[in-house]
C-alpha cells in the first residue's frame, strides 16, 4: 500500500481573464487521487476540515478509490491557495495558512502494510505537520520506500535556513526525491548541479530532476539517463508534478518493486515513461486532473 502525507487544500484558480474558479488541490492530495485512479492501494495522511470545502476533499479522495481512513478531521476551516495563471498556463500561487486545516496533522502512524510513503510539498513546512511527517520519515523500517517531493513554496517558507536542514534530515531517508528547476533553484540557487548531487550524497538513491517541458533527468550516483516529455496542448500545469510523483509510485508499486530494485536503470525508466505521460495528460486539464489508468492504454503497463 501507498501512503500519502501532506496538505489538502481549495486552489482558487486565477485565469489571465481574471475568473476565478475554486478547485481541490494541495501536492499530496493531487498525489494520492492519481495513484488511486490508476488503480493502486492508497491512503491519505492529512487534516480535512469539517466545512463545505473539506466535505468536497473527503468525497473526492473517496471517489478516486482513496482510503480515508487516516484522513484528521478539525474544525479549522479549509487552507486555500490563490492560484494565479499566467498566459502559458503557468501558476504562481499565494497561501492563506493560519488558523485553516491543513497544518494540523499530529500524533499520525503508517499502518501495518505500508510499502510507499509519499511526502512533502508544505508538509516540509507548516507546524506541526512537518515534524509530523520528519518523525515518520525518520522511523520508517527498512523495507519502506520514501519518495520526498520537496515542491519548495518560497513564498510560505519565510526561514529558508531552518527548511534546508529539514530537508537534509528527511533526504537522508529519502529513496527517491522528485525536484523540479524551481526546487533546486530554491536548494542551491545557481548551482542546480550541485542541488542534485547534494540530494545524491545525501542519501538518496535517485534523484528525479523535471523541468517542465524538457526531459526528465533520471540520476543515480555516477548515471544519468534522459526521459523525453510528449508534447501536449498545455491548458495549465496546477497539478502535474503532483500526478508525476503520484504516477511513479503507483507504478513501482503495481510492478511488485522495492528499495532495492531502485538501481534498476530499466525499471526506473519505464516508471518514469510512464508518469510522463500521466502528467502530460493532467497538463492539458483545468485544475489537477489525473487520469485513469483505462485511459491510458499501453502507457501504462507496470511489470514486476
Amino acid at each position: 500500500m501507498i501512503v500519502v502525507g501532506g496538505e489538502a487544500l481549495v486552489d482558487l484558480v486565477i485565469d489571465p481573464l481574471g475568473q476565478v474558479v475554486a478547485k481541490l488541490g494541495g501536492g499530496p492530495f493531487n498525489a494520492a487521487r492519481a495513484a488511486g485512479r490508476l488503480g493502486s492501494p492508497v491512503s491519505f495522511l492529512g487534516a480535512l476540515s469539517d466545512d463545505r470545502f473539506g466535505r468536497l476533499l473527503l468525497a473526492q479522495l473517496a471517489a478516486d478509490g482513496v482510503d480515508t481512513s487516516l484522513v484528521q478531521r478539525t474544525e479549522y476551516p479549509t487552507t486555500l491557495a490563490a492560484a494565479e495563471l499566467d498566459e502559458s498556463g503557468s501558476a504562481t500561487y499565494h497561501f492563506y495558512l493560519d488558523h485553516t486545516s491543513a497544518p494540523t496533522v499530529a500524533d499520525a502512524v503508517l499502518p501495518a502494510g505500508t510499502r510507499i510513503f509519499h511526502v512533502g510539498t508544505l508538509g516540509m513546512v507548516l507546524e506541526p505537520m512537518a515534524a509530523t511527517m520528519e518523525r515518520l520519515v525518520a522511523a520508517a523500517p527498512d523495507d519502506l520506500l520514501v519518495l520526498l517531493d520537496p515542491n519548495c513554496r518560497p513564498r510560505v517558507t519565510p526561514d529558508r535556513s531552518a527548511y534546508l536542514p529539514r530537508l537534509a534530515r528527511m533526504g537522508a531517508r529519502a529513496d527517491v526525491v522528485k525536484v523540479s528547476t524551481d526546487d533546486l533553484e530554491f536548494i542551491a540557487p545557481g548551482d542546480h548541479e550541485a542541488g542534485v548531487q547534494s540530494l545524491l550524497s545525501g542519501g538518496a538513491t535517485v534523484v528525479l530532476h523535471t523541468d517542465g517541458g524538457d526531459a526528465v533527468r533520471v540520476r543515480l550516483d555516477g548515471e544519468r539517463v534522459d526521459v523525453p516529455v510528449p508534447r501536449v496542448q498545455v491548458v495549465d500545469t496546477i497539478g502535474a508534478g503532483d500526478s508525476f510523483g503520484g504516477a511513479f509510485a503507483a507504478w513501482w508499486q503495481q510492478a511488485q518493486l522495492g528499495r532495492a530494485d531502485l538501481r534498476d536503470v530499466e525499471a526506473l525508466t519505464a516508471a518514469v515513461t510512464a508518469a510522463v505521460h500521466v502528467a502530460a495528460i493532467s497538463c492539458t486539464r483545468v485544475g489537477a486532473q489525473p487520469p485513469f489508468a483505462s485511459e491510458l492504454g499501453d502507457a501504462w503497463r507496470p511489470q514486476a
